[in-house]
């Protein structure tokens, strides 16, 4: 179940910053009046990524405020969508695809390759704070399975070797080779 992270790491406020607040502005602008409220989605996610890439409540309740939605309507929207994070998450927050596809073609590998290495379970960061895993539904890479998002990037055609080197990359500051870890282009046969 997902939930609000404790009183304790929720900021008491949550204040846009100046180029947030230009973004949010223009997002805005693209409804017509009266129908502002269509911009919570990258409203949210503006604000997630200028917190850490996770929602405090405080950052709801500036969502709210600036669209002139009841915060409530704002809490329905970020506790439905996954995409959202209401509890800090690592540097590098892994989602990793255990949808039917992937998991037939060795998601189940890939997780707990993911375990051991980081010393971590579902829904667990790193002490050290650079990485996080959880489990999502589809990623929609499904001929490349098995897949992970990693922030905004993916890693497709996994196995345990290429998911180590990925986690062993981040570690040491490279950047790991997105897409698929075979070389293959786009979703071609393989």
């Amino acid at each position: 179940m997902r939930k609000f992270a404790d009183r304790e790491f929720q900021p008491k406020s949550f204040e846009f910053n100046k180029e947030n607040i230009k973004l949010a502005q223009k997002h805005i602008a693209k409804y017509p009046e009266g129908r502002q409220a269509s911009a919570v989605l990258p409203l949210l996610d503006i604000a997630q990524r200028q917190h850490d890439n996770w929602l405090p409540i405080a950052a709801i309740e500036a969502v709210a405020n600036m669209l002139s939605m009841p915060i409530m309507r704002v809490m329905e929207v970020a506790t439905f969508y996954t995409m959202f994070n209401l509890s800090p998450v690592g540097k590098y927050h892994i989602q990793l695809c255990g949808t039917t596809p992937c998991w037939l073609r060795g998601a189940t590998d890939i997780k707990e390759t993911c375990k051991k290495k980081l010393n971590i379970d579902l829904g667990e960061t790193t002490k050290d704070g650079k990485f996080s895993l959880i489990e999502v539904e589809c990623l929609g890479a499904c001929a490349n399975a098995p897949m992970v998002q990693i922030n905004d990037d993916f890693y497709e055609d996994l196995d345990a070797k290429s998911m180590t080197k990925i986690l062993d990359d981040l570690a040491s500051g490279k950047e790991p080779k997105k897409g698929s870890q075979m070389n293959r282009k786009s979703s071609e046969p393989l």
